[in-house]
């Protein structure tokens, strides 16, 4: 398989399908978010401006909604396909009904070279 994930590191090779679990708590308890309550992934590269004050990506290279009961995070192989090598970081948050916004996963993607 051409996936790994080492806490909030994933690993994948560029194309390729990602199917994982995001699991989310609430005071120590699992929690599932209510139908009104909205869960995203957005990744940009690693790079920041030359003040490194903000990324040099103004949006997010990729924004994938996470749905179902467990949330599944998936990446399809047109997601990264054109994206180049290496690494980029990524948050998962969770709009709560109130619209209040909390972000409760920061972490790296890396995307490995495909030999095709």
């Amino acid at each position: 398989m051409s996936v790994s994930v080492s806490g909030t590191t994933i690993t994948m090779t560029r194309g390729d399908t990602l199917r994982v679990t995001v699991g989310m708590t609430k005071n120590g308890e699992p929690y599932t978010p209510d139908p009104a309550e909205h869960v995203r992934f957005a990744a940009k590269r690693s790079k920041f401006n030359m003040q490194k004050t903000s990324y040099e990506d103004e949006k997010p290279l990729i924004r994938k909604d996470i749905t179902g009961n467990p949330l599944i995070l998936e990446l399809d192989p047109a997601d990264t396909s054109d994206l180049g090598f290496g690494t980029y970081d990524y948050d998962i948050q969770i709009t709560m009904a109130d619209g209040a916004v909390d972000t409760f996963i920061f972490g790296k993607l890396v995307l490995s070279p495909e030999v095709d």
